[in-house]
């Protein structure tokens, strides 16, 4: 981690919500990312945010607008379109998307042909979250049922249930405790994170030891929103919640006799954290939304 502190600052016109940083690595894409609003409308907005050529730690940054490039509608015969709640880019076959919706659906599309290259009902309630793990064959997703699935694009006949979460101790053994983010760990596969609706934890799990977590990062005062592992390490995560803080952890301690307890650093934001980033082409950078502001912090 950085020993220097900085920080950049844009203030968008509506509240920040969706984060994409850009991995290309030449000079003028180096701290450039897509920021989404968060409305009550039909029409939500995009932006691509460049950082300034001002000097200053705190400078406004300014954008450029997007373009539409591609259309993906899988709805043409249909009046009703069932809203996606999330996507992720395969990065081993930068032709898949794949897409999630509160239709129980998990969809793979190709962008070449913009074509649905395959479609399957992942869970029994809304798909929160879909996510590639390093290959371009397996994807897990997780949803309003309260697990966490994992796919293989090669054998779509079966799946594997990583984690429920209502598979607790009495007396909450019978709630539903909807999941509603994923985030593999690009380093080490073995590992992702989930977490719960209204839960200050954050959920670790181990693929090769389904149902039960490995680990459960609980330095929160309020619901966490997101979790982002480091690119650079399989040791390291960053989650961030309602309590305005974004808090980095070690997890070097895995599978050993001493549980993870306390973040190794921690950032203050002036109000509830919405999302966060870690950059994989800059990796001492993660960026962070609260309210209508986005922030790059050096860590």
């Amino acid at each position: 981690m950085s020993s220097k502190k900085e920080i950049h600052t844009y203030t968008a016109p509506w509240t920040v919500y969706g984060l994409a940083w850009s991995n290309r690595e030449t000079h003028q894409n180096k701290f450039r990312l897509a920021i989404a609003s968060f409305m009550s409308e039909y029409s939500n907005k995009v932006q691509v945010v460049k950082k300034s050529t001002s000097t200053s730690a705190e400078g406004q940054d300014f954008y450029a607008s997007c373009e539409a490039c591609h259309l993906l509608d899988n709805n043409k015969n249909s009046e009703y379109c069932a809203p996606l709640t999330s996507f992720d880019w395969c990065s081993e076959d930068p032709s898949l998307i794949g897409t999630s919706s509160i239709d129980t659906t998990c969809t793979i599309w190709d962008i070449n042909t913009q074509q649905v290259k395959t479609q399957l009902i992942a869970h029994d309630k809304e798909v929160y979250d879909i996510a590639f793990s390093n290959g371009k064959d397996c994807f897990a997703s997780c949803g309003a049922d309260g697990s966490v699935r994992m796919f293989d694009l090669r054998s779509l006949e079966h799946s594997t249930i990583i984690y429920e979460s209502n598979r607790m101790p009495p007396p909450l053994q019978d709630k539903l405790h909807p999941l509603l983010r994923i985030c593999w760990n690009k380093q080490d596969p073995n590992y992702l994170a989930t977490i719960m609706a209204n839960s200050n934890n954050t959920i670790i799990l181990d693929v090769r030891v389904p149902s039960l977590p490995v680990a459960t990062l609980a330095g929160h005062e309020g619901p966490v929103n997101a979790t982002a592992w480091a690119p650079h390490s399989s040791s390291h995560i960053c989650t961030c919640a309602d309590d305005s803080h974004a808090l980095i952890w070690d997890l070097s301690s895995i599978g050993g006799p001493k549980p993870v307890e306390e973040p190794i650093l921690a950032y203050d934001a002036k109000m509830e954290i919405n999302n966060m980033l870690w950059s994989e082409s800059q990796p001492d950078w993660i960026s962070i939304a609260f309210g209508n502001t986005l922030q790059i912090l050096r860590v």
